[in-house]
């Protein structure tokens, strides 16, 4: 009788292996306002009296039921209600294999919130219990041991829905919380109920100066107090929330940069298992005065009494651009502040009172506020503005047709973009070459050969020729070139290591570089350590940063190519690399190199230089390592140069230009924006970039080599793509036909002259940008003589 009336129910439902037993359509997706009935879904091949079980329990567990017999109809149907649990029929594998439909269903998005039960057959009672473990591995979460009672499927669901189904609602939750505390207006710091910091929030590390890295795992007490708040303040605070109450109130707090800021705070004791308070919510945000005036976050946002408050919003913003940006007319210089002088901007306070939404949608909605009040041909010029912002290529230079200058073309392809994405069946997989140097390592600097010694002496000038010492070292210059400059700069001492463990450090760094590479070898890492302490040690660069990121700065230029295959990104991402697999053809080569840096720094005491750092100073380290390395991936490259000049030079030029308070004024102006940490990553960013392809500024012998090493990889990669049939992301590489000096000429015209215009109007590098004249000047001479080669015929 139950069958029968089953089938009457299920016949007007029945559609392609799927039925739909549920009287409501509607699609639940994975976020509920409400609580919505719980969705299963059964999947059985075949109706027996164990699927009639579970349909008839859900029925009076009040959840909304489906029934699927094949695997595609389940994901299908999975994917349209997304089901809180589903129950897979694993009995039997002659109509498909449970852990294979699992395994379909856990590749999806909304299944990390599903709980999967697998109905596994009984067993004798004299046969061995089999393991879950395959089941647990396959992506089940439960077992249900073959049972065709209603109520023994019944207790299973309920049990199901009060555990795991509303252990998932929590964590959907958690996820939207945590979301909202990171675009908050507000700023949040969560401690523990012993006052340790676990959480703050991107408006708290705006406001104080700080990165969480800097704050996490410490105490309150290690941080410095401001002395304007009343003596027993903070034991009044204690005092308060140990006994489960609320506090709110006005609070000084020291930001990083030593200042004082007025906060409105408001802490809260969160209650947990127990009763107990486990957690202690800050909310703070700027003290309102009674003008209504927002306190300023920054020191260089003070404006002096001199000036009108609109004075200082016209002076802070007047070096902004209306137009969106070309990267390639990036000046260095804020020659267009003038234009902007009478440009009307709203107050701080009608800011701070906005919604908070990405920067990108706040700049969209400021235009269209702007739309409304503008004459016609003023906002059809703001719906153009719109069309570009709304694009996601924002830093990236629109080229011309490919025939017109295919030699930037290429370059922009080949050094830009991650590939066709089209994986072949040629696997490329390289090969580390850990094999060490046969020349003798020396045990300190004093023990260094003579003739390498006197060579290291020239080390600080911009034209020490770093091709001498890879002869002298048998190509083995970063060891030894790295022992200098690291000692110069004391960062034994900063990291608590010893000597002997920097040398293994450098061997371990050392041996891990190609030396079969033409290009990408030890010496390019040693040309680029030696780069980046030339420019640590120019004025403005060194008073910009301090000593850990000068740190980060030399060690991110050691490893920044570490285990590097001699190919590109693209190359990689065509041949279905494993590194491209695995990093997801995103900055593939950039993300290896600084993750195998750290994997052979830790892996053994001898040569691990980090062993004896304390734990938040390394996680800070570490983190602005990974961030030098990851910006010298050239997808980017715009993005990084448009905000150096945007965010440090035309600032700086137009203090330099508008100012009329006395010299000393200007420097501190000019510090305070060098000094912010969003401005130190710039430049740090900025340093290993041009560290990096610096060659065309060197001088011209060892500029000429250089782009002979690197003319002789991409013809090599262009060889093998065609050997293997891979697409050629750089044709114009081919070693038959290629111009070299045109190559080089288009590298400098849409990369370099920029880049290093906006650096030299930083850190003041006029030697450099002499080299560069000149061997830009060689190249073009090779180019009108139709020579295709590094040199000029003989005559």
């Amino acid at each position: 009788m139950l069958r029968e009336m089953m089938e009457v129910w299920r016949a007007e439902r029945q559609e392609t292996g799927l039925m739909e037993v549920s009287a409501t359509e509607e699609c639940v997706g994975p976020m509920r306002l409400t609580q919505e009935p719980i969705q299963v879904l059964l999947v059985f091949a075949k109706e027996d009296s164990q699927s009639d079980a579970f349909w008839w329990a859900c029925e009076r567990a009040g959840f909304r039921c489906n029934i699927a017999r094949t695997p595609e109809s389940a994901v299908e149907c999975f994917l349209d209600k997304h089901h809180e649990i589903i129950v897979i029929d694993g009995r039997h594998s002659r109509y498909f294999e449970p852990e294979a439909v699992c395994r379909l269903i856990r590749a999806t998005k909304p299944s990390e919130n599903t709980v999967i039960l697998a109905v596994v057959p009984q067993r004798p009672a004299d046969q061995e219990e089999p393991s879950v473990l395959p089941l647990l591995c396959a992506g089940f979460s439960r077992r249900f041991v073959e049972n065709s009672s209603v109520s023994a499927c019944y207790n299973e669901l309920i049990q199901i829905e009060h555990g795991e189904v509303r252990c998932q609602f929590k964590l959907r939750a958690c996820n939207s919380v945590f979301t909202a505390l990171e675009l908050c207006q507000e700023a949040v710091e969560i401690t523990s109920e012993d006052h340790i910091i676990q959480y703050v929030n991107p408006a708290f590390e705006r406001m104080m100066g700080y990165h969480k890295g800097e704050l996490i795992g410490k105490e309150l007490t290690e941080l410095p107090k401001s002395d304007k708040n009343r003596a027993d303040l903070l034991d009044t605070i204690n005092t308060c929330i140990k006994k489960g109450k609320e506090w709110q109130g006005i609070y000084y707090a020291r930001k990083k940069s030593g200042d004082s800021i007025q906060q409105h705070v408001k802490i809260t004791p969160v209650i947990g298992q127990g009763g107990k308070i486990r957690h202690f919510v800050s909310i703070k945000r700027p003290h309102i005065d009674n003008n209504n005036q927002v306190h300023k976050f920054n020191k260089e946002e003070r404006c002096s009494g001199e000036h009108s408050q609109s004075e200082c919003h016209s002076l802070r913003h007047r070096d902004r651009r209306k137009d969106s940006i070309d990267a390639r007319s990036l000046s260095s210089r804020g020659s267009d502040a003038p234009s902007l002088q009478n440009r009307r901007y709203s107050s701080v306070a009608r800011i701070h009172s906005m919604t908070i939404e990405a920067p990108i949608t706040k700049v969209i909605n400021i235009i269209n506020a702007a739309q409304e009040s503008s004459p016609v041909t003023v906002a059809e010029a703001l719906d153009r503005v719109l069309e570009i912002l709304r694009t996601t290529e924002l830093y990236s230079p629109q080229l011309a047709s490919k025939e017109d200058d295919p030699h930037t073309n290429d370059l922009v392809g080949g050094l830009m973009s991650d590939g066709l994405r089209r994986l072949s069946g040629n696997e490329y997989v390289f090969c580390k070459n850990m094999s060490q140097s046969q020349l003798a390592i020396p045990v300190t600097l004093n023990d260094v050969p003579p003739s390498i010694a006197e060579m290291l002496n020239d080390e600080e000038c911009w034209e020490f020729n770093i091709l001498e010492l890879e002869a002298a070292t048998h190509k083995r210059p970063l060891t030894y070139l790295g022992l200098k400059i690291f000692t110069s700069f004391g960062v034994c001492e900063f990291l608590n290591c010893s000597e002997a463990t920097l040398r293994s450090w450098l061997q371990l760094m050392e041996a891990s570089y190609h030396a079969s590479n033409s290009y990408h070898n030890s010496t390019h890492a040693a040309d680029v350590l030696h780069a980046t302490a030339y420019f640590l040690r120019k004025e403005r660069v060194k008073s910009s940063l301090d000593q850990l990121d000068e740190v980060a700065a030399l060690i991110a230029a050691t490893v920044h190519d570490v285990d590097h295959p001699g190919r590109t990104n693209s190359f990689l991402c065509n041949a279905g690399s494993e590194l491209a697999i695995l990093y997801n053809d995103t900055a593939v080569l950039e993300s290896h190199h600084a993750a195998l840096a750290f994997q052979l720094t830790v892996r053994d005491s001898k040569s691990n230089i980090f062993k004896n750092t304390d734990r938040n100073q390394f996680r800070t380290l570490r983190q602005a390592i990974i961030d030098m390395v990851l910006a010298t991936e050239m997808t980017r490259h715009f993005e990084h140069v448009s905000k150096f000049v945007n965010s440090i030079n035309k600032p700086m030029a137009a203090i330099e230009e508008t100012s009329t308070s006395s010299v000393n004024s200007d420097c501190d102006g000019q510090a305070n924006i060098r000094n912010s940490p969003e401005n130190r990553l710039l430049i740090k960013r900025m340093l290993i970039k041009c560290a990096d392809v610096a060659n065309p500024c060197r001088p011209l012998e060892l500029c000429i080599e250089w782009a002979g090493r690197i003319s002789e990889e991409y013809f090599a990669q262009t060889d093998e793509e065609k050997r293997q049939g891979l697409p050629v992301v750089m044709p114009v590489f081919d070693r038959n036909t290629c111009s070299v000096p045109k190559s080089q000429i288009s590298f400098i015209d849409y990369f370099i002259t920029d880049m290093f215009d906006a650096w030299d109007a930083f850190a003041c590098l006029p030697g450099l940008m002499e080299h560069l004249s000149e061997n830009y000047k060689y190249w073009k001479g090779l180019d009108e003589m139709k020579c295709k080669s590094l040199r000029p015929p003989p005559s």
